[in-house]
């Protein structure tokens, strides 16, 4: 009888050695191009594709976060399992780890969208020091490399951060109530879906560049990241994970006014319907697999030595549920 406690006890350690995690906490940013991540936590998709895979009830718990600096942090002290953002914070914690933390998917390719309020500014050559422009992370968001990525090619690689000082930390939804109140420092935002279309939308605002403009056309902005550690130990969950991104970009694909109104709930939105499903269909494309040219991003910040180690292609940056 001592005999089969005792091993009743160690397959119970065994067991629980290899268990996966039953609760989770994710992160998401602002703005249209975490869609993918609404609709699995609207839907619960990825409740739903564990239990298809036999891991039982998981728990979730979503958190909102201003950037990436945020994102990280939160990553390495452990209270957030999974998060996202633009593919720079992550290049510099995959630079910083060694490699032990990389991107789960991808989400989006979007355009990343300088706003400004000031008529005289019609290219970022007419910037002055008495300019301000609202970014999520200063130097370390998607969007500040987008910046020091279009000062590299217009006064060349040794003035990439020409604009760093102009550049404010603010949430995109701060930064539009800024720039469009008219009563802020802020005279430009660099920001992402739906904020750069509904700020066009004042006729006293326009658009300085777009990041398709420096990078030939589309390119992947916005990922899922998390630790080797998780990937290793979580292998059903990370494929369900993989898998519940995938159901909700052709869930989007296939019902654009529903996954509007969903949008719109989930953050309280009152902008126009219309207007979200339009920017829906034409400036943001959904998928997992990133686009090849995400690497300008990881090859800019290795140029400028802002990390030690370069890229050799996508899969480098990318865990292999996705390739």
């Amino acid at each position: 009888m001592r005999v089969i406690v005792v091993a009743a006890a160690f397959l119970a350690i065994a067991l629980n050695l290899f268990a996966e995690k039953s609760s989770l906490v994710i992160s998401k940013q602002y703005g249209l191009g975490y869609l993918p991540l609404i609709i699995a936590e609207e839907q619960k998709l990825i409740e739903n594709r564990a239990k298809l895979a036999g891991l039982g009830d998981i728990k979730i718990e979503w958190a909102t976060f201003g950037g990436g600096s945020t994102a990280n942090d939160a990553l390495l002290s452990g209270t957030a399992d999974l998060v996202s953002g633009g593919v720079a914070p992550l290049v510099r914690l995959w630079d910083k780890t060694d490699g032990k933390v990389k991107a789960l998917a991808a989400l989006n390719d979007a355009p990343i969208t300088l706003v400004t309020s000031n008529p005289k500014i019609k290219s970022i050559k007419d910037l002055t020091d008495k300019d301000r422009i609202a970014l999520p992370s200063v130097k370390v968001s998607i969007q500040a490399l987008a910046l020091q990525i279009a000062a590299a090619k217009e006064f060349g690689i040794e003035n990439y951060d020409k604009f760093d000082h102009l550049t404010v930390t603010l949430k995109h939804p701060d930064a539009f109530t800024a720039l469009t109140s008219g009563k802020s420092e802020i005279t430009g935002h660099i920001g992402l879906e739906p904020y750069a279309s509904l700020e066009l939308e004042n006729p006293k605002l326009h658009k300085v560049f777009s990041s398709y403009d420096y990078f030939g056309g589309a390119h992947t902005t916005n990922i899922v990241w998390t630790t080797e550690k998780f990937y290793n130990e979580n292998p059903k969950l990370a494929r369900s994970i993989v898998e519940a991104l995938n159901e909700a970009d052709e869930w989007i694909k296939k019902n654009p006014k529903e996954a509007t109104k969903v949008y719109l709930a989930s953050y309280g939105s009152k902008e126009s319907p219309e207007l979200i499903e339009r920017i829906l269909k034409q400036e943001l494309a959904y998928q997992i697999k990133p686009l090849p040219n995400v690497t300008v991003f990881s090859d800019f910040l290795y140029e400028t030595g802002a990390t030690k180690h370069k890229a050799k292609d996508w899969k480098e940056l990318f865990f292999d549920a996705v390739h």
